[in-house]
């Protein structure tokens, strides 16, 4: 038992130090009760907003905006696809309707006969109709709506007294008389005719770049192919490349898929078999077998 009491016995620099220690515990414990209970102040942002940077960086975004919108540029309404319409914001039956117009080789020339075709809204004509874009031609006053009012007898009595010229020999004036066809348009003309060394049918007119095939048939009605030029024709089985090329209808990818079609199957026996050559231009085979010989 003496043993026991002897521990608890201090001198006075102990007892001194065991006191201070129970103080440093008490304070410590009141410091942090205060601590959660003390509302914390919020630091103050040192972040402060730039005006100028800030309208920058709002024009940048309102600019690649716009550059994810489609972009529209004047276009002639009569050659509208589905995918133009649908861009515009024309519904699928106002498409049908203009689609089903063109048919009958007909074309609106004005905003207001492009509305009475495809019935579009108010609305919508006032958004896409400063777009539009018609041939120059088209805005004669002396000319009438596509072939609407036109009289048969009058049109045949109007071909009887038009003198036919050689479309051979028309001269970019001679061509730019016609409605249509201006000084670009006539010296593609005639430019075309001089690759080709030549027209031998009227058909190739509607081959030239640019004319539209209605502006083509108006003006074969004052100029056809009279007198044909002589030309050599290529022989397919035994014509280079080079030489094919020189035909402006064929282009050197497809003179090579014939090089290697005539080398696989031993030659070619009937002109009407360069259809089955990959890229081979099928619809102009009428035009190209004038120029070609086996």
């Amino acid at each position: 038992m003496k043993d026991f009491k002897s521990h608890f016995r201090f001198n006075k620099r102990e007892r001194s130090g065991v006191f201070f220690l129970l103080l440093i515990i008490l304070l410590l414990q009141a410091g942090y009760v205060l601590f959660l209970h003390l509302p914390i102040p919020k630091p103050r942002s040192t972040f402060s907003a730039d005006i100028g940077l800030q309208s920058k960086v709002d024009v940048l975004k309102e600019k690649a905006l716009q550059g994810d919108s489609v972009k529209v540029y004047p276009f002639n309404p009569n050659f509208i696809n589905d995918y133009k319409g649908y861009t515009l914001g024309m519904s699928v039956d106002e498409i049908n309707r203009l689609h089903v117009f063109r048919k009958q080789n007909l074309y609106v020339n004005s905003s207001e006969e492009f509305q009475q075709v495809t019935l579009v809204s108010d609305s919508l004509l006032a958004i896409i109709s400063s777009y539009f874009r018609f041939p120059e031609w088209t805005q004669n006053n002396n000319y009438k709506s596509v072939e609407r009012n036109k009289n048969p007898k009058n049109s045949e009595k109007e071909q009887n007294t038009i003198t036919i010229k050689d479309l051979n020999k028309a001269t970019v004036e001679d061509l730019k008389s016609v409605h249509g066809i201006g000084d670009k348009l006539s010296q593609r003309i005639v430019k075309f005719r001089n690759r080709l060394g030549g027209f031998l049918v009227d058909e190739q007119l509607f081959d030239v770049y640019g004319l539209d095939s209605h502006v083509a048939k108006i003006a074969l009605k004052s100029f056809r192919v009279i007198e044909k030029p002589d030309i050599k024709k290529i022989n397919i089985n035994t014509a280079s490349v080079e030489e094919m090329v020189q035909l402006v209808y064929l282009r050197k990818k497809v003179a090579l898929h014939i090089v290697e079609y005539r080398n696989m199957n031993g030659g070619i026996g009937s002109l009407d078999e360069l259809t089955k050559i990959e890229d081979f231009p099928s619809d102009k085979i009428d035009r190209i077998k004038l120029y070609l010989t086996l």
